[in-house]
């Protein structure tokens, strides 16, 4: 009986010394040449996917696996990992300087979307006022756009346009309704005001500008 429980008591002792060794083993983090091994093999794996840009990871995964990579010291063992971080490091900055870039193209494209509608939106004017619109609209698709709506109120785009110089009867050369306002987006600026508007059918039919 003495001897039985002699046995348990070994057992048990031994059983204990093992439970305690793995234990501290897996604190210090050590690890086996087998699975430093396989550590160096996918890291290296990832390394060359993020560099070679072949990944489908986003910018921000790619920098998470990045820091995992990082977490293990090959600086002893394995100086080519360590030369490969760093250029996967700036392969990491390169996405996310593109993504950035890209983010702001996207930005201007979807303010401008929203000029462009908040344009459109506008209630209709008078031809005086699609006279100042087009000489300061921000770009050509713009004014263009303002051109063919102004174009509407008139019976057509050949309709006459008289500029009277001064209040003396003086005209300068007689022009046409797309004509004059193509040439008031080329010049950016109106020099002039309605001074009277013949009207045929809801259009304008003549108009008399005059010199401010």
């Amino acid at each position: 009986m003495k001897y039985i429980i002699k046995n348990i008591l070994v057992i048990a002792m031994v059983a204990l010394v093992t439970l305690v060794g793995a234990t501290s083993c897996k604190s210090t983090g050590k690890m086996s040449k087998k699975e430093y091994k396989a550590k160096v093999e996918q890291a290296k794996s990832d390394l060359t996917a993020i560099i070679d840009g072949t990944t489908e990871w986003s910018c921000d995964e790619q920098q998470t696996r990045l820091d995992q990579i990082k977490e293990v010291d090959f600086s002893k063992k394995n100086p080519e990992v360590v030369e490969m971080i760093d250029r996967a490091q700036q392969a990491i900055d390169a996405c996310k300087a593109e993504q950035a870039q890209l983010a702001e193209e996207q930005r201007l494209a979807e303010e401008q979307r929203l000029r462009e509608l908040e344009e459109a939106n506008k209630p209709k004017t008078g031809i005086e006022e699609y006279l100042v619109r087009i000489a300061n609209s921000s770009d050509t698709k713009t004014s263009n756009r303002l051109i063919n709506e102004a174009l509407k109120l008139f019976k057509s785009p050949d309709t006459p346009v008289l500029i009277l110089m001064n209040n003396y009867g003086d005209y300068d050369k007689p022009t046409t309704a797309e004509r004059y306002l193509n040439y008031i987006k080329d010049m950016k600026k109106v020099g002039v005001k309605v001074n009277d508007v013949k009207m045929e059918d809801g259009k304008i039919s003549l108009l008399e500008l005059i010199k401010k």
